[in-house]
């Protein structure tokens, strides 16, 4: 049995009927009650909770053949090596098996091999980052299977992933792009809670909208981050501009992080909230770049590698490096331009 996520996910509500069954069912708001079938925890279960908050059909059990893909995936979905997998991973890996089953969910999963793993691979090579989570799913699964002694051997491995295409990534925020987001969105309004929460606590986009005031203790917001699968524990004091922002909300009690009727939003639906109102504020980038100018500014306050890293969760120093070499970079070129105009004696 798969472990629900805690605290409860969003709109899960539960109630004992009269006879003592334990009934679960799904309600946004006032909208109708959706009745959740299957036990809880199970692969089941939460792809039916999923298909109510998206406000879809739950998709039918299926009667896969004991031999194939499709069947290996289900048996692989019922297990604690994917429940330990995060939530926004599961997600991302349902929809890659969702592919996976549809083009060829009835062939023998035995009949894999690393040859065929390589072609899947390069058939994606337009979009190395479809590559990538292709193969990682893959491994998920065939490593799965071979420590179950379902399969003899792991077709995924020591098959590369595509490499990483050079280059910035996501743009970060610049202080314009800040001024125009906070000219057109004042304090007060739920879309300048969303870019404060992002811009003063230094959070990625999964952990920003689990905030809420039970993650609050004193002067400080403790969370354990998403990407680390909660092993690793940050602490962010609150500064009085985030805590200005706070006060005036609008914020719910779970999340401070909201839509329009005070319900809790998923990172995949803020996001897209969150770049609507950045349009609207003619600032064309997402919430990404936020963290990127929050780590900026922290490096260019004299923030350590070992502070930046306590702060946005990273590890290694890799990350955090990078930024304060920046900074560094950025402080020794004004140091060294009054320079230029003087002779040597």
């Amino acid at each position: 049995m798969l472990d629900m996520p805690r605290p409860r996910p969003p709109y899960l509500l539960r109630e004992v009927n009269r006879h003592g069954t334990t009934v679960w069912y799904v309600r946004r708001g006032d909208g109708p009650r959706i009745r959740i079938k299957g036990e809880y925890g199970t692969e089941e279960f939460n792809a039916a909770y999923r298909a109510a908050v998206d406000g879809v059909t739950a998709p039918a059990p299926t009667k896969a053949a004991p031999d194939s893909i499709e069947w290996l995936i289900k048996q692989y979905q019922s297990t604690t090596a994917w429940g330990d997998l995060s939530d926004a991973t599961r997600r991302q890996r349902e929809n890659i098996f969702e592919n996976v089953v549809k083009e060829s969910g009835d062939k023998p999963f035995k009949g894999v091999t690393r040859a065929s793993m390589v072609k899947s691979r390069d058939k994606r090579a337009a979009t190395p980052a479809q590559a990538r989570n292709f193969l990682d799913a893959m491994r998920g699964l065939f490593r799965w299977a071979k420590d179950a002694s379902l399969v003899p051997i792991d077709p995924t491995e020591g098959i590369r992933n595509p490499k990483r295409p050079k280059g910035p990534g996501f743009p970060a925020w610049s202080e314009e792009d800040v001024a125009r987001y906070e000219a057109r969105w004042p304090i007060g309004t739920r879309q300048r809670v969303w870019l404060d929460v992002l811009l003063y606590t230094g959070l990625r986009r999964g952990d920003a909208v689990l905030v809420g005031k039970q993650h609050i203790r004193g002067e400080e917001i403790v969370i354990r981050t998403e990407k680390s699968q909660g092993e690793i524990e940050v602490t962010i004091p609150i500064l009085p501009v985030l805590r200005t922002t706070i006060k005036a909300g609008p914020t719910g009690d779970l999340a401070l992080i909201t839509g329009e009727r005070g319900e809790p939003l998923t990172k995949e639906s803020f996001g897209n909230y969150f770049r609507e109102a950045c349009r609207a504020a003619g600032v064309s980038k997402s919430a990404h770049g936020v963290r990127k100018i929050g780590a900026t500014r922290a490096a260019e306050n004299g923030a350590t590698v070992a502070e930046l890293e306590a702060l946005f969760g990273w590890r290694g120093g890799g990350m955090a490096s990078l930024y304060t070499r920046e900074a560094d970079r950025r402080r020794l070129s004004r140091g060294a331009v009054s320079k230029l105009g003087k002779n040597p004696s």
